[in-house]
């Protein structure tokens, strides 16, 4: 059980490191009132977090989403829910390499890199390297040394707002950009996608619950979280905003000014979080991977498989580098489900019983259920429509 909770914990603060360098990206995909869909996605975000724990407390021996998943609707349920979650790690593991790739040759844009006679471009080259320095840590069976290196993510998330503020504030940036308060209706969608890529949590919060003393303090516990979240999502999202305005870039990092102490220690900071928790995204795939071949004793299948999921994820990373349309995608397709589909309808299932006698309850559940599934549907289609022009022109 502690090292579940600490993979899922390293998932959790992976993606939060990621999503909060595009928080400028997504306000300025729809404008300023993107700010009030941020406070409705962490309220919706929350309040589907809640459900999941009502579910444990109608079943005691639920210990983890998977088993939500399979109370509700079986084995299928199980594999349903397990299926999105690994997909998920997978394209987040795909992400760190894409990010390193876009920040190391934010830093180094004269490098050139060679394999004999195949000249390669900068920012190949260096996921390239990224997924050579990465790999060993994915062969290691324990752990404990990457998680203590890697407890800092909230930390990590102060000092790259800390960053962001001090270039406007001190290194000439300023805040002259005024935005608009609705810039594209059409992009809300996108807007939404990465905003609750941002809140997906999910995969952690029923592991979390059931490992608490007191259950009880869980909505407490919970609310702080989305709180402490959304401040700091806000705050990097108003201050880059107000910084770049519709000039701001999938990751802010790459906005900021060349040959500046605060752009390295940002951008350093960055580029920390890949190299210590891309082992804790590929880690539970591997090992779901193992248990079906019934490969758990061997080692050698366990560093082939690994290495495997290494090279597939730098396949993706090459030849779909867009990092904004591909979080996007993720936020649309796999965290909207994850996050507010799936909670509904096993909520839903578990309580048919008295589902007649929710309520207002009811009707907040169906239109949770609504509106995620257009979020899902408009915001898959915008992002792969996106992926698919930038393919075509490349």
């Amino acid at each position: 059980m502690e090292t579940q909770f600490q993979l899922q914990d390293q998932h959790n603060s992976g993606q939060h490191s990621v999503g909060i360098l595009s928080m400028p990206y997504a306000v300025s995909q729809a404008g300023w009132i993107s700010l009030i869909l941020l406070l409705f996605v962490a309220i919706l975000c929350w309040y589907t977090g809640l459900l999941l724990q009502k579910c444990i407390e109608k079943h005691p021996l639920i210990k983890t989403y998977p088993d939500i998943g399979e109370v509700a609707f079986g084995y299928k349920g199980r594999a349903i829910v397990s299926l999105f979650m690994y997909l998920e790690l997978y394209l987040v593991a795909t992400e760190f390499l894409i990010l390193e790739g876009d920040n190391l040759e934010k830093l180094f844009p004269e490098m050139k890199f060679r394999i004999g006679g195949l000249r390669i471009g900068t920012k190949q080259g260096f996921v390239l390297i990224t997924a050579l320095v990465i790999l060993p840590t994915t062969w290691l069976r324990s752990l404990k040394a990457l998680a203590y290196v890697s407890v800092g993510g909230v930390v990590a998330s102060v000092i790259l707002v800390g960053c962001v503020v001090w270039v406007g504030v001190m290194d000439g940036v300023g805040f002259h950009e005024r935005g608009e308060f609705v810039s594209d209706w059409g992009n809300l969608a996108t807007s939404i996608s990465l905003f609750v890529f941002c809140f997906n949590g999910h995969a952690l919060l029923p592991t979390l619950c059931t490992s608490m003393r007191d259950q009880t303090q869980f909505p407490k516990v919970l609310l702080f979280c989305f709180i402490t979240s959304t401040i700091t999502y806000g705050s990097m999202a108003i201050t880059g905003y107000l910084m770049y305005g519709e000039y701001i870039k999938s990751q802010v990092t790459l906005n900021l000014p060349t040959h500046k102490i605060s752009t390295s220690i940002a951008i350093y900071t960055t580029l920390i979080n890949p190299f210590t928790k891309y082992a804790f995204m590929v880690t539970p795939i591997a090992t779901a991977i193992e248990d079906t071949l019934h490969f758990q004793k061997s080692r050698i299948f366990g560093i082939i498989i690994r290495t495997f999921i290494v090279v597939s994820t730098v396949i993706v990373a090459l030849f779909i580098p867009f990092f904004g349309y591909l979080m996007g995608f993720i936020g649309a397709f796999l965290s909207v489900t994850v996050s507010l589909l799936l909670p509904c309808l096993c909520y839903l299932k578990i309580h048919r019983n008295i589902a007649q006698q929710l309520g207002f309850e009811l009707g907040v559940i169906i239109g949770i259920l609504i509106v995620g599934s257009f979020i899902g549907v408009q915001g898959t289609y915008s992002s792969l429509r996106e992926i698919v022009n930038h393919l075509q022109k490349s």
